[in-house]
């Protein structure tokens, strides 16, 4: 055995250009596979964790322009949701609508504690608002039910706001009163984010707030999550459907898209799957043919390997080697070389998917109501960069058994003959 590993370093050391081009090309396949995967994971994670934490069938409704005249009226008017449109959302679509709720905001409001304070954007929401938006629970509670009808004075603060508030003193933030604007709120909850809110953000009652602020019956979006519509196509239809109520409600062109916004995660969460379904069969697809370019690369170097030494075989075959011997020499060659190279490779994609990871890891982009995360860890389970790795080797190896044996199946005095 020794002997054989002496002649394939020997072979390598004599033909040093040709075998560094080989395992540059097996090098280089596994290298780019496990980096495409890398990136596309990164794509396929972060759609994953935005879908894994808000309710996907949910949609949100916010206020426009319109841009058709209609009913006599001018176009360019905004339209304003209320409580008209909350109530009719509720009661005319009960076969698709679970539950339902809407916000109300309050911007730059002064919230205190002794001689601490923090400028605040206040948000009035109903307790089903955790299960649409990325809010963390920190301690304590959020706002629920009996808030909404007494309409208590409680709010939900980012941890962030607690500890400034509430760090110099070392004050349990939960259950004490803060001044916001002149008015007491007892802190009911501590939230945290999901990276895509701001700090300066605090939750309480929808109808305190609306009440306090003098809002009247005025909302800045109605939220709602819907059953029965498990296609696109039904998820249309109930937009369409629900236009039609809004545009009764506020006399505008039912088909004037911009008159009112319909924001549907349900579609979009379909419309990201097939995204994230070519996405990755392309991704696949690409690093396949680049790992056979490296395959072609072995088969075309085995290939002339053995033309050459064909001469040499027929003298082995002369001084009484057997086949297999010859045979086993041109494959344990070709198997070093795609195992060293392809370990190179496979290292070297692994290394460039854990930089990717530590550099780009969580990349966050504003969609226009926030932050979205579009890229986290792009990294690629290690067993299916060994899965690759031993691919190649597989094919190395194929790659120099049948020249190899077509070689030593020529008579000695026919590969003496050539040239």
């Amino acid at each position: 055995m020794f002997d054989i590993w002496q002649e394939i370093y020997s072979t390598i050391k004599r033909n040093k250009m040709r075998t560094l081009l080989t395992g540059f090309a097996v090098a280089w396949g596994i290298f780019m596979l496990i980096v495409l995967l890398g990136a596309g994971n990164g794509l396929i994670h972060a759609f994953e964790k935005s879908a894994s934490e808000r309710a996907m069938n949910s949609i949100k409704i916010f206020p426009g322009w319109t841009t058709k005249a209609y009913d006599g009226l001018k176009e360019g008017r905004n339209i304003q949701l209320d409580n008209k449109d909350l109530k009719a959302t509720a009661t005319n679509f009960t076969d698709n609508v679970i539950s339902t709720g809407a916000t109300v905001r309050q911007n730059n409001v002064n919230v205190s504690f002794g001689s601490e304070y923090v400028n605040l954007t206040l948000f009035g929401v109903f307790p089903d608002y955790t299960a649409v938006e990325t809010v963390k629970s920190a301690g304590g509670r959020f706002v629920n039910d009996i808030d909404i009808r007494e309409r208590r004075k409680t709010i939900v603060l980012h941890k962030k706001s607690a500890e400034i508030l509430f760090g110099k003193t070392k004050t349990e933030p939960i259950g004490q009163f803060v001044n916001a604007g002149g008015v007491a709120f007892q802190v009911v909850g501590l939230y945290e984010d999901q990276g895509d809110k701001d700090s300066n953000e605090a939750y309480m009652p929808f109808s305190t707030l609306q009440t306090i602020y003098n809002k009247g019956d005025k909302l800045n979006n109605i939220i709602f999550t819907t059953k029965n519509m498990d296609t696109e196509v039904a998820n249309k239809a109930f937009e369409k459907r629900y236009r039609r109520q809004l545009a009764s409600n506020h006399r505008f062109d039912p088909s004037d898209d911009s008159a009112i916004w319909i924001w549907n995660r349900f579609t979009q969460y379909l419309q990201q799957q097939t995204a994230t379904s070519i996405l990755r069969t392309a991704i696949w697809v690409i690093g396949l043919f680049t790992l056979l370019s490296g395959i072609v690369g072995v088969s075309n170097i085995m290939l002339i390997t053995v033309k050459e030494r064909t001469r040499e075989f027929g003298i082995r075959k002369a001084l009484g080697a057997k086949p297999s011997s010859i045979l086993w020499l041109i494959i344990i060659e070709s198997v070093a070389i795609t195992t060293m190279f392809g370990y190179i490779g496979m290292v070297a994609g692994i290394g460039a998917t854990e930089w990717m990871n530590a550099s780009f890891g969580t990349q966050t982009m504003d969609n226009g109501m926030g932050s979205a995360t579009v890229f986290l860890n792009p990294t690629v389970d290690i067993s299916i960069a060994i899965q690759a790795t031993l691919t190649l080797i597989v094919a190395g190896t194929l790659a120099g058994f049948f020249p190899a044996r077509k070689a030593v199946s020529i008579r000695p005095i026919e590969a003496l003959r050539a040239d």
